[in-house]
């Protein structure tokens, strides 16, 4: 039977809060939006409320239980999109995972990712090659925040991002047995030409200024990922989420 309970206008602007770093630490609350988000999302995070449209819950009467029915003009002050989706849910945000041991393991580092797009994108290409963790300094976006939740299509359900003093911790991982720290330069070795090991940390610098001289003093293997054909007029830099790939590829063997 479908949860009918008011929609209140605190709801709502507890819901739109969200939208904001401080509206979610003070309410340990995030959102997902739309059906694809939703659906991937559900299974994973402790769940606080679904809203959604009649239309939306017809088509997926198994969650009737535990959904309120909205209309159209109440999930559209909630959403933080342009185009308002059919169900917005919200969930708790888990609590912070210790930073696992880097033996074994490929990770990636985050030096000021401060685009939302651009760190949903790396969240997801990590979720695509198997990366289950992420160190992030603490100037980095949340991974929480509405715009990024959207860009992960579901993959901030299989990676955890960590929240750290970057330097310091690369130190630590370093001391711990992390088999090396790779960094892209424009005067590093060719990526393509450069033998590398299945496992280590990947560190993404910032989209205007790459990585910065503190994390750069840990890095340990600088890479270089060559435009094409050499010498050639390019654009200054790769995206940062681009950059993620490519690296991730050749850690890969693809």
């Amino acid at each position: 039977m479908q949860n009918n309970h008011a929609i209140t206008n605190s709801i709502i602007s507890l819901i739109g809060s969200l939208d904001t770093r401080k509206g979610r630490r003070k309410s340990g609350l995030f959102k997902a939006e739309g059906t694809k988000c939703v659906l991937d999302t559900l299974p994973h995070f402790s769940l606080e409320a679904v809203y959604a449209t009649a239309e939306w819950l017809e088509d997926h009467p198994e969650l009737a239980d535990v959904a309120t029915t909205a209309t159209r003009g109440d999930i559209s002050r909630m959403s933080s999109l342009v185009t308002a989706p059919d169900v917005v849910a919200v969930y708790h945000i888990p609590a912070e995972k210790p930073i696992p041991s880097p033996r074994g393991r490929l990770m990636l580092a985050l030096d000021t990712i401060q685009d939302p797009g651009n760190l949903g994108t790396i969240i997801r290409v990590a979720d695509w090659f198997g990366v289950t963790d992420i160190i992030a300094s603490r100037e980095t976006a949340s991974c929480f925040s509405p715009k990024v939740v959207q860009a992960t299509m579901g993959s901030i359900a299989r990676v955890a991002v960590h929240y750290c003093d970057l330097p310091a911790e690369l130190v630590r991982l370093k001391e711990q047995g992390a088999e090396g720290v790779y960094g892209t330069f424009l005067d590093g070795n060719n990526i393509a030409d450069v033998e590398i090991a299945a496992e280590g940390i990947i560190v993404i610098g910032n989209e205007g200024n790459g990585i910065s001289p503190q994390v750069e003093r840990e890095v340990t293997h600088r890479l270089l990922i060559p435009s094409y054909p050499a010498g050639r007029p390019t654009g200054e830099s790769l995206n940062a989420a681009v950059a993620t790939a490519i690296t991730l590829a050749k850690f890969r063997g693809i």
